[in-house]
């Protein structure tokens, strides 16, 4: 692999060392051996989980030998591939196609590996279970900020939310969320997202502009831990004010959801099967899933998916047979523009006998 670890969760999961920079990584009988620039390679011999360390610029003047003309970094890479590992190699999916080529004209074999390189970060250990829930604490100290906020707001008449003397806004409030995630030890990506009324019956809206009074809010907020690397992922939604009968029915339907979803959650479970039946169950109660004038309404996207070093990864529930040790979101969402949009999104680690929340935040419709 050659890619930077803070943006390839592989990098990071293969090498445990966080860097910004591309650096090449190479596993041979069981062995993992990292090429650093003299920028990281100190700081990767003390924190990287792997069996050699070795520097660019000292491994560049061996393959030298003498010669003026100092070798490209194809010829560099090539020569360590070949010495700590062989001629044949496998590269993931998502190589460089233009080092993929250099690589090739300095007669490495090259081959893309079928499926994942580490099938195996889909079942996490019980450290990285403990990781997964502190990345979850360090969302919920953003999703406590904006109760906190939303608590402390006032209703204006024209039934905007008023807070420290100005109108709360999506961006006022996923900025004070960001920063409590900043302050637990997170890394505040600005995506937190913060929908009111009907922009949140689009999933993935992250909300703009004032916030209402008596409206569904939904708080999605997904911050990655600095210290590990794993994410967290958590959405509550909520109304500031008095909740109408049509939006505390949407609100407990969706609830009703996820509560039937957890029940049917043990190992060897067809997820496709399971998220077909929360459709279903939405369906009966008067939220079917369709399109009505262009526009998607109901229950139109997957029930969960894996969590980890990134915040979408294996497995999707909707695809495969559940198994314990995968750690997953449950997030039924009903979407129903007139109304508003819910969705209430916990995570769970698999067990042999069925699972464990992780999550710990409460669920409340009004504030």
């Amino acid at each position: 692999m050659i890619s930077a670890s803070d943006h390839c969760a592989d990098m990071l999961y293969a090498s445990g060392f966080r860097a910004p920079d591309p650096f090449v990584l190479v596993e041979a009988d069981g062995k993992r051996c990292l090429l650093l620039s003299d920028l990281e390679v100190d700081r990767g011999r003390h924190e990287a989980r792997v069996d050699h360390v070795v520097s660019y610029s000292e491994f560049e003047k061996a393959i030298a030998s003498g010669k003026k003309k100092t070798p490209s970094y194809a010829k560099v890479v090539a020569e360590f591939v070949r010495h700590y590992g062989g001629k044949r190699v496998a590269v993931s999916s998502d190589f460089s196609i233009g080092l993929f080529r250099a690589l090739k004209k300095q007669n490495l074999r090259l081959r893309p590996a079928k499926g994942a390189l580490f099938p195996e970060r889909e079942f996490k250990t019980s450290e990285e279970i403990r990781k997964l829930s502190a990345a979850l604490r360090v969302a919920e100290s953003g999703l406590e900020r904006a109760m906190e906020i939303l608590k402390a707001s006032t209703i204006r008449k024209d039934g905007k939310l008023q807070w420290s003397r100005r109108i709360l806004t999506s961006e006022i409030l996923r900025s004070e969320m960001d920063i409590a995630v900043i302050r637990a030890g997170g890394e505040a990506r600005g995506d937190t997202i913060v929908a009111c009324g009907d922009e949140a019956c689009d999933p993935h809206a992250r909300g703009a502009g004032p916030l209402l009074a008596n409206s569904l809010i939904i708080l999605d907020i997904f911050p990655r831990s600095l210290k590990s690397g794993y994410f967290g992922d958590i959405t509550r939604t909520v109304v500031r004010g008095q909740a109408s009968p049509e939006q505390r029915r949407l609100w407990e339907v969706c609830l009703a959801g996820q509560e039937k979803a957890f029940a049917e959650l043990v190992p060897g479970a067809k997820g496709g099967v399971l998220q077909k039946g929360i459709r279903d169950f939405f369906a009966e109660q008067g939220y079917p899933t369709e399109q009505q004038e262009g526009r998607w309404r109901g229950f139109f996207h997957g029930l969960g998916h894996g969590l980890g070093l990134e915040i979408h990864e294996a497995p999707r529930i909707g695809a495969t047979t559940l198994a314990a040790g995968q750690v997953v979101t449950v997030e039924p969402g009903i979407y129903w523009p007139g109304v508003g949009g819910v969705r209430h999104e916990d995570v769970v680690v698999m067990t042999n006998t069925g699972h464990r929340l992780l999550t710990k935040f409460p669920k409340a419709l009004e504030i």
